[in-house]
């Protein structure tokens, strides 16, 4: 078994299109601004995040058409220099709820929403640093 990505449900497409793309600055897999789906990676890994407009799988799971509430995800991005990659995202937009702070001896954070509310966490691993 393979973990192919994280898929999140999403109302505006195209304003987390902006923010996966323009703001944390990951790459899209094939340029579809509109929806309903586009897959983001970073630089390095084989993990992704993918989009998928939550109106299209309501078609599929007619509980899905239901109002959202509360937080249903985090995602968690490790970047190799926190303090640095949250002045960029902070510059192209985004606003950090949280961090960079401690969050163990061997860990920073940093947290952050995008615009449908998800849960967005900023990891920097310590014990990488050498």
């Amino acid at each position: 078994m393979e973990l192919a990505q994280v898929r999140l449900l999403v109302s505006d497409f195209t304003a987390c299109y902006r923010f996966y793309g323009d703001v944390l600055g990951l790459k899209p897999q094939s340029g579809a601004t509109g929806g309903p789906y586009e897959k983001f990676s970073a630089a390095t890994g084989s993990a992704g995040i993918a989009l998928q407009d939550r109106s299209m799988m309501a078609q599929v799971l007619n509980e899905l058409g239901d109002t959202v509430t509360g937080h249903r995800s985090l995602v968690v991005l490790r970047v190799d220099d926190l303090d640095t990659y949250c002045e960029q995202i902070a510059s192209r937009g985004a606003t950090l709820l949280h961090g960079p702070s401690p969050m163990t001896d061997r860990m920073r954070v940093a947290h952050l929403k995008d615009p449908e509310g998800n849960l967005v966490e900023l990891q920097e691993w310590l014990l990488l640093r050498g």
